[in-house]
């Protein structure tokens, strides 16, 4: 098996962070559907601005608001107006591979 990208969740803002949580990164559920991504599952997360990388995993937060909240530690490795980028991945099989297209959703700033 090897392991390629599975979705990717691109052109979204920090909205909020809390230091005082469990940690995790809350997304939009609209967000989530559109990518593919289900909560709790392990996202890598990609600050545009700052160049820090982490991993942690998705929690649905209100559909339609827009939310892109860091958690936990992960608060200290973006800002609310920093634009990050939420990637997942998948393992497949040799056969699978030429078939394989990973979900890119990027959310238009409006």
């Amino acid at each position: 098996m090897r392991r390629f990208l599975n979705a990717k969740l691109r052109d979204i803002t920090i909205t909020g962070t809390f230091v005082d949580y469990e940690g995790s990164i809350t997304l939009d559920e609209d967000y989530l559907e559109r990518a593919g991504i289900l909560p709790f599952e392990e996202v890598h997360v990609l600050n545009v601005e700052s160049g820090a990388r982490f991993i942690t995993y998705a929690i649905k937060g209100k559909r339609g608001s827009k939310t892109v909240e860091l958690n936990g530690p992960a608060a200290h490795l973006g800002k609310p107006g920093d634009r990050v980028m939420v990637l997942t991945y998948a393992y497949l099989m040799q056969d699978d591979i030429p078939r394989h297209q990973p979900r890119v959703v990027s959310i238009s700033p409006k």
